[in-house]
């Protein structure tokens, strides 16, 4: 498949991403083949550590490649949309369960799907250039791929602030908010890759790592958890309004572009999670409630047009900020009956 590189590379099995020109968006066929993939080399002897890398400079990996999503949902088939997502999130769980050290280069933009693929392993590796976010509220999704559990376990309320601003993070902040543990400059990434495939393990890796620069977000964390101590988005939003502190005020203006139920259901979802003390598969679950149901009943569709279809910027969501009713909500999270989400291997 010339999408995605799959092979092995001395003791390690290799995945790399190649769609540059795409910002190495994720297909579905790149999801089959990634699961595929990490079933074989689970049960290979000879492999002993799993490297995930892409082609290109400017991403890892942007997202999902959502047009076929889009394409027919708006002509009234929801299967394919439900199908990839329960696809992709099986794929996920399996990197964030494998049993052999999972190793991912995160350079560039690690987006949505990207941050499935790419954040869920052992050691996840960002240099300078990293950006990593989780932009989904824009499109009227839920911070999904498992996202959800990385953000309900960043610290305090750091994960709902990233959750619904979709503020992009730099290495330092990516780190400190859990979504990568190491931070190793990007020239000396083609030599550390060598060495992990030569020698089937992460020393070489863990030898050269260097100290994570400075997160931004680490300084403005007491400010955070007081402005998103709210337990819902209609009580976040009452304390971003009352607030009179540029910081809130900008906070506020980054909601006030996103989907209003997407918003609604991440806080419910995260709040679950933590509260609950779910794991990751219970993350995953909770994220299929949203996505099975997003195209038909929730903003994703329209979300996509005004994004990338039409470009106009100026989705008219179903709800307005101040008022997602519960039973909304509700309805957006409750179990899911017919296909539902598995984690067993795909027959």
């Amino acid at each position: 498949m010339t999408d995605i590189h799959i092979r092995k590379d001395g003791h390690a099995g290799r995945i790399t991403l190649n769609r540059p020109k795409a910002l190495n968006a994720l297909t579905y066929e790149m999801c089959l083949a990634i699961e595929d993939a990490l079933w074989t080399w689970r049960v290979d002897p000879t492999v002993t550590v799993i490297l995930i890398d892409a082609e290109g400079d400017k991403a890892f990996c942007a997202g999902g490649d959502i047009a076929e999503m889009y394409a027919t949902g708006t002509a009234g088939d929801y299967t394919y949309g439900q199908r990839f997502w329960r696809d992709e999130y099986r794929m996920n769980a399996l990197i964030a369960e494998y049993p052999k050290p999972v190793i991912s280069f995160l350079q560039g933009f690690t987006m949505g799907g990207g941050v499935g693929v790419g954040c869920h392993g052992s050691h996840r590796v960002v240099g300078d250039s990293s950006l990593i976010a989780m932009p989904e509220c824009g499109i009227g999704l839920i911070p999904d791929v498992g996202g959800s559990y990385l953000l309900a376990n960043a610290p305090g309320r750091l994960g709902d602030y990233l959750g619904l601003t979709a503020d992009r993070m730099g290495p330092g902040d990516a780190i400190y908010a859990g979504f990568a543990d190491l931070y190793l400059p990007e020239d000396l990434w083609p030599t550390v890759k060598a060495k992990i495939c030569a020698d089937g393990n992460v020393a070489a890796l863990t030898r050269a790592a260097q100290s994570a620069p400075a997160s931004p977000l680490a300084a403005r964390q007491p400010e955070i958890d007081a402005l998103f101590a709210g337990q819902s988005l209609n009580a976040i939003t009452s304390t971003l309004r009352a607030s009179t502190d540029a910081f809130a005020a900008d906070t506020l203006a980054r909601l006030s572009r996103n989907a209003p139920l997407a918003m609604a259901c991440a806080v419910e979802i995260l709040h679950r999670l933590r509260h609950e003390n779910l794991t990751i598969r219970d993350a995953f679950d909770l994220e299929y409630r949203f996505t099975s149901r997003a195209m038909e009943r929730g903003d994703f569709i329209e979300g996509i047009r005004a994004a990338i279809i039409d470009k106009d910027k100026s989705p008219r969501w179903i709800h307005d900020l101040d008022r997602v009713p519960a039973d909304a909500i509700d309805a957006m999270l409750r179990p899911v009956t017919g296909h539902t989400l598995t984690f067993e291997r795909k027959a």
